[in-house]
C-alpha cells in the first residue's frame, strides 16, 4: 500500500530556502531577526548571543572548542541550520582554516531589538474607540470553532455547519493536496495525505495550510518574503488586543481577512473604524513542531479491551474517530467507541498508519492515564500494528499470463524483455509459463509478434 507522507515545513524552513537577496531583505526587520533566534536549537541560540558582538571572522575551531567530544554531532546540526539560514556565511582561507562570519543586516538589528526589545510591531487602538473586546476565553472558543469548523469542512462531514462563510476559492487553497475530485458531479474525497492530516497535532496542521496559502499568494504574484515577513510579524502582537485595520497595505488586509476563516485573527467593525484581534493561534505561529510545552490537554482512555472513551464535546473529535474506530454512541461530553479489525482496514487502505493512530491516541490521551507507562495499553497497540502487517502481507498487482510459448528460445527471449523493463513477475521455466505486470502487456505482445516474422 502506498503511503503519502505530508512533510508540515514551519516558517524557518521557508525563510532558508529563498534567495540570498530576499534573506537579506527579511532580516532589515529586527522581529525577524527575533523570529529566527527563537526557532533555532538550543546550540545554535548559544553560538549566535555567544558571537552576536564581535566583529570580523571567527575561527570554526574555536566554536568546535566550545563543545564537548559528545555533543560534536549537535555542533554539525546547529552549524549547518545558522549556514542555511545565512545568519553566518562559511569562509575557508589560504591556510584551509574555515571561518564564519555574521550576516550584516542581522547582526545589526538583532543588537538592536535586544537593546530595544519589549516593542509591538503596532500599536493596539485605544479601548475607549473599540467596541466590547472578546475575553481570552470567548476569543480560544471562537479560534476553537473556527478551525474545527474548517476540520469538519475537509472530512466533509453532514455536521458542518452551513454557515461556515469561507469563500470556495479560499477552500480550495486550504485543501490543496487534502482532497480530490474526479469531476464536478462527485464530491471531493479525502486523499491519503488528508486522512494523515487530520490525524497531525494542531500545529503540524496549522504549519501546513499556512505553506499551502504562502504557495499560493505566490502564484499570484505576491512576494514570499513579504507575506512570509508580514506572517512572522503577526506572531509578536499581542493576543486579545485590536490592532486598527487601516494600518496595513491593501494585499496585508487581504491575507488578514483570509486568516479570520481559520480563526488566526478575530474581525470586529466599529462606527468608523475596523480592527482585527489576533487569537492565540495567530501567536503560537512561531512555536516549533517539536514544542511539547503547549500540549492541549488530553481526553481520550483507551482501555485494554480496545473500547475508546473520549471526554469531549467536539463534532470534530467523533468524525475523527470515525477514521479508525467504530463510534457506538455520543453523550452531550462523552463519545464511546472501539477500535476492531473491519475499522483499523479501513483506515488502512485509506492511508493512515498503525503509527499515526497509535501516536494520535498517546498525543490525546486523557490526564487520568496520560501519567502512566504506556498511555495505551502494549495489547491494543501491538495488535493495530499486527493488523496492519496482515493486511500489507498480501500485494495485489494487476498482471497477465502468458503461456503455450512456440519455443523455448522465444520463451527466454520474452523472460529478458519483461526483466528488462521490470515488468517480469514470475516465471516457470520447466512449464514455460510467464507473468508480467499490466503496464508492460502491450509492448510484451508487440515484441512476441516480431518473434513470429
Amino acid at each position: 500500500m502506498p503511503q503519502v507522507r505530508i512533510v508540515a515545513r514551519n516558517f524557518m524552513d521557508m525563510v532558508a530556502s529563498l534567495p540570498a537577496v530576499k534573506l537579506d531583505k527579511l532580516y532589515e526587520n529586527s522581529f525577524i531577526c527575533e523570529a529566527i533566534l527563537r526557532s533555532l536549537p538550543p546550540l545554535a541560540k548559544k553560538y549566535v548571543l555567544q558571537l552576536l558582538y564581535i566583529d570580523g571572522p571567527v575561527l570554526a575551531k574555536w566554536l568546535e572548542e566550545w563543545v564537548l567530544a559528545d555533543g560534536a554531532s549537535k555542533h554539525k546540526v546547529a552549524i549547518d541550520r545558522l549556514i542555511q539560514l545565512r545568519v553566518l556565511t562559511e569562509t575557508v582561507q589560504r591556510k584551509k582554516e574555515a571561518t564564519y562570519l555574521f550576516n550584516p543586516p542581522f547582526q545589526r538589528n538583532l543588537q538592536k531589538h535586544i537593546l530595544c526589545g519589549g516593542v509591538s510591531p503596532r500599536e493596539p487602538m485605544p479601548s475607549n474607540v473599540t467596541v466590547r473586546l472578546p475575553s481570552p476565553e470567548e476569543l480560544d472558543a471562537y479560534a476553537v470553532q473556527q478551525w474545527e469548523l474548517f476540520l469538519l469542512h475537509l472530512i466533509n462531514s453532514t455536521e458542518v455547519e452551513r454557515s461556515m462563510n469561507m469563500s470556495s476559492s479560499m477552500m480550495k487553497v486550504f485543501q490543496r493536496g487534502l482532497l480530490s475530485q474526479k469531476d464536478d458531479k462527485e464530491p471531493p474525497r479525502l486523499t491519503e495525505g488528508g486522512f494523515q492530516f487530520l490525524l497531525m497535532h494542531t500545529n503540524a496542521q496549522l504549519w501546513y495550510i499556512i505553506r499551502e496559502y504562502i504557495t499560493n499568494c505566490e502564484e499570484q504574484g505576491v512576494d514570499t518574503a513579504d507575506l512570509i515577513s508580514f506572517l512572522l510579524e503577526l506572531s509578536f502582537h499581542v493576543m486579545g488586543k485590536a490592532y486598527n485595520l487601516n494600518t496595513f497595505s491593501e494585499i496585508q488586509r487581504t491575507i488578514v481577512k483570509d486568516l479570520v476563516d481559520l480563526g488566526l485573527v478575530k474581525l470586529q467593525q466599529g462606527r468608523k473604524e475596523s480592527w482585527f484581534i489576533p487569537t492565540k493561534l495567530a501567536t503560537n505561529l512561531l512555536i516549533s513542531l517539536e514544542d511539547t510545552a503547549t500540549r492541549k490537554q488530553g481526553f481520550v482512555v483507551v482501555e485494554t479491551n480496545f473500547r475508546l472513551y473520549a471526554y469531549s464535546t467536539s463534532k470534530l473529535h467523533c468524525e475523527i474517530f470515525r477514521l479508525f474506530a467504530r463510534v457506538e454512541y455520543q453523550l452531550p461530553n462523552l463519545i464511546v467507541g472501539a477500535i476492531n479489525k473491519e475499522s483499523l482496514y479501513k483506515a488502512f487502505l485509506n492511508g493512515i498508519t498503525a503509527e499515526q493512530i497509535v501516536s494520535f491516541l498517546q498525543q490525546n490521551a486523557h490526564p487520568r492515564v496520560a501519567k502512566k507507562i504506556p498511555t495505551v495499553p502494549e495489547n491494543v497497540s501491538d495488535q493495530i500494528r499486527l493488523w496492519e502487517a496482515d493486511l500489507n502481507r498480501v500485494e495485489m498487482t494487476t498482471a497477465h499470463l502468458y503461456d503455450e510459448f512456440p519455443s523455448r528460445d522465444v520463451f527466454e527471449a520474452a523472460c529478458d524483455f519483461a526483466r528488462e523493463y521490470g515488468g517480469l513477475l514470475w516465471e516457470n521455466s520447466k512449464k514455460m509459463r510467464l507473468v508480467v505486470k499490466s503496464e508492460i502487456f502491450m509492448q510484451l505482445r508487440e515484441f512476441l509478434r516480431s518473434q513470429k516474422q
